[in-house]
């Protein structure tokens, strides 16, 4: 995608993700969900913290468990009040990032500016359907979809999985690598199954697709 594209992506997604938590029932707050450990409250926490560091300068400095611990306990209206406080701070800067920025290094080690915004663009996606799957909400799609595969292929690659060609259903085709056999199916449930979420074999392939298993 474009660098104006994720960009404009991540700040939909973070409107969407504080329309989706705002009015959260307290029994709504406290469902778990299938991120291991964790309520709705602390993924939201770690969204919401991810954006807060980012508006203060502290990108990097905090774990995904310390942002969802330090905020877990505020109501949802105050945290998407954060998160959209947050967001207006950074959407200067960002909106005004040229070629060499975009291309340059970011504080998260091994990423560039641009890898690092649409890590967060990703992040903040696949959380809300987190969210949105523990209480029974219908999925979301659009950009945020069609970013959070562009930063799924890029990671594969960078992983060494593959080759392989992503060929999902109502989406742009990719590639990772060079040849190698076609993967079809839901956009959203590839998505699913390379971060861990749904079994890979849906797909046709082992658990090695799982981003996190090849750490």
């Amino acid at each position: 995608m474009e660098r104006a594209e994720v960009v404009a992506g991540l700040f939909a997604e973070y409107d969407a993700f504080a329309e989706l938590i705002a009015r959260l029932s307290p029994e709504e707050w406290r469902t778990p969900t299938r991120c291991e450990r964790w309520q709705v409250r602390d993924v939201a926490g770690h969204v919401v913290g991810m954006a807060v560091d980012m508006s203060t300068g502290a990108a990097g400095t905090r774990t995904p468990e310390d942002q969802a611990r330090a905020l877990r306990d505020e109501a949802p209206a105050e945290l998407a009040g954060r998160l959209r406080a947050a967001a207006d701070r950074i959407r200067p800067f960002f909106t005004a990032l040229g070629d060499e920025a975009w291309a340059g290094p970011s504080p998260v080690p091994d990423r560039s500016l641009g890898n690092a915004i649409l890590t967060v663009l990703y992040d903040t996606f696949v959380h809300a359907d987190d969210i949105r799957t523990a209480l029974g909400r219908p999925a979301g799609g659009g950009t945020g979809l069609e970013a959070s595969l562009d930063w799924i292929r890029e990671e594969l690659e960078r992983r060494g999985w593959g080759p392989a060609r992503m060929a999902l259903d109502g989406v742009d085709e990719r590639s990772i690598g060079a040849g190698g056999p076609v993967l079809r199916g839901d956009p959203l449930r590839f998505l699913l199954a390379a971060t861990g979420r749904v079994d890979p074999a849906e797909f046709g392939v082992d658990e090695s697709l799982n981003i996190y298993s090849l750490r």
